[in-house]
């Protein structure tokens, strides 16, 4: 599994190889041609390591999906890490707060949001630990801000992202279909 890694792709169960295809020939029209992309030790996970920005992926993805919706069959979701660390509960908490206190406004909400593949770390100790030593206000149901915490084995990624900064083929989807119902009630 690749240790460094700024992407974290979600697909669906035994098609891996075919997001991993997927995510080359997108990455690489958007400029990246020497994209790293492996498997990780859990079914339908992916990492990836891109020079390009990840928050700039996933824009392009979005806009691709409306541009281009049959592109995308194997890439499901697709979120940005700015940070891998060791899956230790202090390290991981530590490198949370200081990205939080760098990219959290004192006028932002935020909420904790931790994944865990195959770690003893406690998902509520954890959030716990992160949330007590914040100084914002939380919202859990529509934060401005998600302090992710994303678990894989021996590694931790973690970002600071807006709701926005996460690429979600399903969301995207729905919304979508939503939008031509009310479109076409409105005629």
């Amino acid at each position: 599994m690749l240790k460094d890694f700024n992407l974290l792709v979600s697909t669906h169960r035994n098609r891996e190889n075919e997001c991993i295809s997927e995510l080359w020939y997108h990455l690489r029209e958007l400029g990246d041609p020497k994209i790293q992309a492996t498997k990780t030790p859990f079914p339908g996970l992916v990492v990836a390591k891109t020079r390009l920005d990840p928050l700039k992926v996933v824009e392009a993805f979005r806009a691709r999906v409306r541009e281009r919706p049959w592109d995308f069959r194997a890439v499901l979701k697709v979120v940005p890490i700015e940070v891998v660390v060791k899956a230790d509960i202090d390290v991981i908490s530590e490198t949370a707060v200081r990205l939080a206190k760098e990219k959290i406004s004192p006028d932002e909400t935020y909420r904790v949001t931790v994944n865990k593949r195959g770690s003893l770390i406690k998902k509520r100790e954890l959030i716990d630990r992160i949330a007590s030593q914040l100084p914002f206000k939380v919202n859990l149901d529509e934060p401005m801000k998600i302090v992710q915490v994303e678990i894989i084995g021996e590694y931790a990624g973690i970002s600071v992202l807006s709701p926005k900064d996460i690429f979600s083929l399903v969301k995207l989807r729905r919304k979508a279909r939503f939008s031509r119902v009310l479109g076409e009630e409105e005629s």
